[in-house]
């Protein structure tokens, strides 16, 4: 504020200055004085503008204000009256006594000074800016943005408010909402008193969203607490439309503990529909809804540039608040771009108040069972998804997964907010969107689904407070599923949420984690599916032993890289549609393969930052790059491609070394941009050392040369070859992985995918213990790390137990087989 207004406010009478304060005059021990909200603001203006940080200047109406109106006009006794035989269980009761509550405050004129105490404020803004400025009003409640109630959207909110009369219109409604319907149930829940709670309102100088874009961010991963990364949602136009779910927003997740280093670590991004926006109205309404173009919405709404600048913003913020309550305090921030000045801003920050609130000794697990279950963990197979399991059941519905639980009950459609009164406790709740007007039935529900919004969504954002799961965004929930029909929710599985038909069996497993052992031998997770990574690391453990790339290229790029590189020579006209469609983001289509590749390893990589994460190279043989799309334009047909055209064959080959290429872009884009240097590529099937070092040289010749920025690189062994010449093997590389299962086949001369030999398929036989003996013993003569990355000592606790006994340093499991496992090793360790 300038010095002229404040020379202004100081002439003002006490009583006028105790009724409205502006923003740069309060700060978050003002909560009481001037809600949860404006004292956010204050404190920002304060405390971070200084820093870069930009947020709008204004103003606010004090709790004095509005008590002030309250008893000047008698309200409290009648107010207290109406409430005495409230119920709020009762949605009938509970619209009645908030209907009637809103109207008394409604129906009863300002007192004159606090009318005149925003008149002159607003003028005040007017004659900074320009005449009829452009306002946010919000409410900012007393009780509301604690670090452990969050009031989200309790109160109402009015966007672009001109005018003197308008201004104080939008107050007194501010005033009255203190009596929604969800206000007075969820203080109820909270068990605040109604009386004890006041009302403030922030008058706020609008952003040009409406020009430009807006969102939500939180400085924590918001389904599984992860606090190394900020999750940023972005939509066009003003930003009630990404709070409330009436669109799905892009989404963005930067890793924090790198980017405050420089570095610009953008691990994950997702384009979101963003069919509407909310733009100035014109008419008798303050805003309007109008649909994007198609051209618009197949577009991020953020740079890269201002993705970053938005999450060195939030660590800030989290930074500063963590500071003034002296425990660690992850936030919820809204944000918006100026579409004239093309300036980003903070709108608002409140402390998170679910994950930060959850206990975290107890690690709590849900896994579907019975003869029929599929895995949900990422092992030695591909296939591990009920979207590449054909025992799996089919999705009914596919949306974006709230929370990690699975939970089931009748789907109840509601599309009128009228038939709230019909939900019953126990059912799902399947709309459209939601609102603040839900949350009285929301609580009852044993999951949600809707078709619109994000994670930041009015719906996300309850469930996880009420520890419900939800699926948003699916699009088309109300059409597939019916009333009364028994569903399955799913949000365990990853990012996206399914439902499926039926009531299916699942097992809820709890942990505590500070009783488990710690073992000498590090114990490492095996890790596909990069959604997922931010979960599993929650489980204890020493790192990744293996990340497969095959996993993000089969189900994130689905492309086969030459198809990329070679596009406008590709033969197949109905091939090349579907690469344009799924690159439609990318004039250059190979950079959508280091891109998404990028981003997953960059994720899973993050996700375990600092510990090694050890990623395999692309391992696929040539019937499974054969069915990428456009693969069969470029792999040969081969009678067994087990034995063929694979691994490290493949990277100094004129056939793919240029996409051996764009694998090693993604790699030095995570390693060197990112700054994840705990990612250690590893080198598949290399059948002779003179083969480690060619591929060595082509590693070279895109940037990843062994050595520099303490690059290691990794092979597998998992050919006789391997262990038979470990010495020579170990002076071109920096480590050993045992694959047990290819050393298992090829030791033992049989096909694992025959069933006429799979009888004969075991890893315990004395022939493949010794080969393992001798591979750990070379490594240990030469230095060099050793560990094993297969299938078996997930499956055979006594081959864990050999594996110890032999000094092997790190073993990686399945996640579903780490803590069984950890105890196993303890108790060999133990007696040892």
């Amino acid at each position: 504020m300038d010095t002229a207004t404040k020379n202004t406010l100081s002439h003002s009478s006490s009583i006028e200055r105790s009724l409205i304060l502006w923003f740069d005059e309060v700060g978050i021990a003002d909560i009481p004085i001037v809600g949860g909200k404006n004292a956010s603001l204050g404190e920002m203006i304060q405390q971070l503008t200084p820093k870069g940080v930009n947020v709008p200047i204004g103003f606010a109406t004090t709790a004095y204000a509005y008590r002030y109106f309250i008893q000047s006009a008698g309200l409290e006794e009648k107010l207290r009256k109406l409430f005495s035989d409230l119920d709020v269980e009762d949605v009938k009761n509970l619209r009645e006594r908030g209907k009637k509550a809103r109207a008394l405050l409604l129906h009863t004129p300002f007192p004159t000074p606090l009318r005149e105490a925003i008149v002159e404020a607003y003028k005040l803004l007017c004659k900074r800016y320009n005449p009829d400025t452009d306002v946010a009003v919000r409410s900012s409640a007393t009780a509301e943005d604690l670090p452990d109630a969050s009031f989200a959207g309790q109160q109402e909110t009015y966007l672009n408010v001109t005018g003197v009369e308008s201004v104080l219109a939008a107050c007194h409604k501010c005033f009255a909402s203190l009596f929604t319907d969800r206000a007075i149930s969820y203080r109820h829940i909270k068990k605040f008193d109604h009386f004890s709670v006041a009302l403030a309102v922030g008058i706020q100088k609008m952003v040009r969203s409406d020009l430009a874009c807006s969102g939500v961010m939180f400085s924590i991963e918001t389904e599984t607490g992860f606090k190394n990364s900020a999750l940023i949602t972005a939509a066009y136009g003003l930003g009630e439309n990404v709070v409330q779910g009436s669109v799905n927003p892009d989404e963005y997740y930067v890793f924090k503990p790198t980017l405050r280093e420089g570095y610009n670590p953008i691990v994950d991004k997702r384009l979101g529909s963003k069919e509407l926006k909310m733009v100035y109205d014109d008419g008798t309404k303050f805003t309007k809804n109008i649909l994007v173009p198609q051209i618009e919405r197949n577009k991020y709404a953020l740079t890269d540039e201002e993705i970053l600048q938005l999450a060195r913003w939030a660590c800030l913020i989290e930074d500063h608040y963590s500071q003034v309550h002296n425990t660690y305090t992850p936030m919820d921030i809204e944000w918006a771009k100026d579409g004239i000045t093309n300036e980003l801003f903070i709108v608002q920050a409140r402390p998170e108040t679910v994950q930060s609130q959850k206990t975290q000794n107890v690690l709590r697990t849900y896994r579907f069972t019975g003869s029929g279950a599929w895995g949900i963990g990422t092992g030695e197979k591909l296939a591990q998804s009920p979207i590449a399991n054909s025992q799996a059941p089919k999705a009914l519905v596919i949306g974006r997964a709230i929370g990690e639980a699975i939970s089931q009950g009748k789907a109840h459609l509601i599309t009128d907010i009228h038939k709230l009164e019909d939900f019953q406790a126990g059912e799902v709740l399947v709309t459209d969107r939601t609102d603040p007007d839900w949350e009285p039935i929301m609580k009852k529900a044993s999951a949600i689904i809707t078709n619109q919004g994000g994670r930041t969504c009015h719906a996300a954002i309850i469930a996880r407070e009420l520890g419900v799961p939800a699926i948003v965004g699916c699009g088309n929930a109300t059409e597939i599923l019916k009333n009364g029909q028994e569903i399955t929710i799913s949000c365990a599985e990853g990012e996206e949420g399914r439902v499926y038909e039926g009531l299916l069996p699942f097992e809820v497993q709890e942990v505590t984690l500070e009783d488990l052992p710690r073992t000498r031998t590090q114990i490492l997770m095996n890790v596909g599916n990069p959604q997922e990574a931010f979960s599993l690391s929650a489980i204890p453990n020493d790192g990744v032993g293996l990340a497969r790339t095959e996993f993000i290229i089969a189900n994130h790029i689905q492309t086969h890289p030459m198809a990329l590189i070679h596009y406008d020579k590709l033969d197949d006209e109905f091939v090349k549609d579907k690469v344009a469609t799924i690159t439609a983001l990318y004039d250059d289509k190979p950079q959508y393969f280091v891109d998404r590749l990028a981003q997953g390893i960059g994720r899973i990589a993050a996700a375990f930052y600092p510990k090694p994460v050890i990623v395999r190279m692309s391992d696929f043989k040539s019937n499974e790059y054969a069915n990428l799309l456009g693969g069969k334009q470029f792999e040969p047909e081969e009678e067994n491609p087990m034995l063929g055209w694979r691994g490290a064959a493949r990277y100094y080959d004129e056939g793919y070394k240029e996409a051996f290429a764009l694998e090693c872009q993604a790699m030095r884009r995570v390693r060197d941009e990112m700054g994840l240097t705990n990612v250690i590529p590893m080198i598949p099937f290399c059948r002779t050392p003179n083969e480690g070092r060619l591929v060595l040289e082509e590693m070279a010749k895109n940037g990843l040369k062994q050595g520099v920025n303490d690059l290691q690189v990794y092979v597998m062994c998992e050919l006789p070859n391997n262990v038979i010449l470990a010495d020579e093997f170990a002076q071109v590389f920096d480590g050993f992985s045992i694959g047990s299962n290819d050393l298992t086949q090829l030791t033992l001369g049989l096909d694992r995918d025959s069933a006429l030999v799979s009888r004969l398929f075991d890893e315990r036989g004395e022939g493949v213990k010794q080969m393992v003996r001798l591979a750990i013993a070379a490594a240990k003569r030469y230095n060099r790390k050793i560990g094993i990355c297969g299938q078996a000592p997930s499956d055979y606790p006594e081959f864990a137990q050999f594996l110890v006994e032999q000094g092997i340093d790190s073993i990686s499991l399945n996640p579903d087989s780490v803590l069984k496992t950890m105890l196993e090793i303890a108790k060999v360790e133990n007696t040892q």
